[in-house]
Parts: C-alpha cells; sequence; structure tokens
C-alpha cells in the first residue's frame, strides 16, 4: 500500500510539474517570428515633444506567410521602445533575450484586439522621458504571450529612429513669471530705497 501511495504521489507531483512548467518557461525574443510590418510616421531624425505632439503607427500581417499564419493571434500591443544609444549605460532600459527581463519597451502606445491590418494615431505621453526611440508591436496569444512581432527599425536598431523631448517642468509659463516676478522684484526694491532716502533728508 505504501508503494501504491508513493505512486500516486508522485504522479500527482509529476501533474503539478506539467501544468505549471509551460507558462513558466521563457519567452525569448530571437525566437519571435517577425510576422508583422510596422510603420511609423515619424521619419528619421525627428524631433518631437512629449504632451504635444503626434504620430500615427500603422501594423499588418506579412502577406507572404500562409494563411491560418496568425491563427493564434488575439491582441496587438504597440510599443514606444528605447534605441540602443539611449540604453548606454543605463541598466534601467537594458535589452535582455528574455522578453520577462526584457526592458527595451516600456511604454504603451495601444493595445486591442488582434486584426490582420490596424492603425492608431498617438499623442506622446507626457511622461515620455527625452531619448530615442523607435516603434515595436508585438502580437500576443489568449494567455497574453508574446508569439510575434515587428518593428519600425531594422535587426541592429539603428534605422527609422526619432527622438522625443520629455517634458522638464520648466515651462515657457513658468519661465516667464519669474522674469516678471524678478523684475517687479527689481523695481520695488529701487522705489522703497527712493523713498528710504526722501525720509532721511
Amino acid at each position: 500500500m505504501a508503494g501504491l501511495r508513493l505512486s500516486k504521489t508522485t504522479i500527482a507531483l509529476l501533474l503539478l510539474i506539467v501544468c505549471h512548467v509551460g507558462p513558466s518557461m521563457a519567452v525569448l525574443f530571437s525566437q519571435l517570428p517577425k510576422t508583422l510590418i510596422v510603420t511609423a510616421t515619424t521619419k528619421s531624425g525627428d524631433v518631437l515633444h512629449a504632451g504635444e505632439d503626434k504620430f500615427t503607427v500603422t501594423w499588418a500581417l506579412n502577406t507572404s506567410l500562409p494563411a491560418g499564419a496568425d491563427a493564434n493571434y488575439k491582441t496587438v500591443k504597440v510599443l514606444l521602445c528605447y534605441a540602443p544609444v539611449s540604453q548606454h549605460d543605463r541598466k534601467w532600459r537594458k535589452s535582455n533575450n528574455d522578453l520577462k527581463k526584457d526592458k527595451t519597451c516600456q511604454f504603451t502606445v495601444v493595445k486591442q484586439d488582434y486584426s490582420a491590418t490596424g492603425k492608431h494615431e498617438y499623442t506622446v505621453a507626457r511622461d515620455i522621458p527625452t531619448a530615442s526611440y523607435f516603434v515595436r508591436a508585438y502580437a500576443l496569444d489568449a494567455s497574453d504571450t508574446k508569439v510575434a512581432f515587428g518593428q519600425t527599425t531594422d535587426a541592429n536598431k539603428t534605422s527609422n529612429i526619432f527622438d522625443i523631448v520629455g517634458i522638464t517642468g520648466r515651462t515657457t509659463g513658468i519661465f516667464v513669471s519669474a522674469i516678471v516676478f524678478s523684475a517687479f522684484s527689481g523695481v520695488a526694491l529701487a522705489f522703497f530705497y527712493v523713498v528710504e532716502n526722501k525720509k532721511k533728508k
């Protein structure tokens, strides 16, 4: 009986392992097929301003693929991704082949139900930091796992790179107000100086 109980326990453990190994396995970027063609209205060298400027991104399934290639695609997620020049010496932006550890693409442009073609106009969010970027789209399956991708740049991430200037907190209004306040303070100081001198006389 003890042997039978051990056998049942072993089987239960094996089933538990089988059920959990799949979802916990790392998804590697190098193993994802590049099935999506992604373009954006940004051009190489463009400079956009956070909270102000817009661009349009489009994606489409590569028509050279066989029918049904996207059968398990349920969602498309488009992101802003750091270009290598803005990742240098910044571990918090570092690329990693293991997508769970990858920090290349941190800002969502749009996430929506998958269709073979799509388009989205994006206003650069106010919290996007100053850096150089490209756009990447992932196709996700029913479990929200990345199963394919496409991007606006080449494999080395050097083409079609654009810049975004983040909001520093020093807005034009604040700058003008500071100048006016400084000027007023100077005038007020001079006025009181003249008044004090007249009183002494």
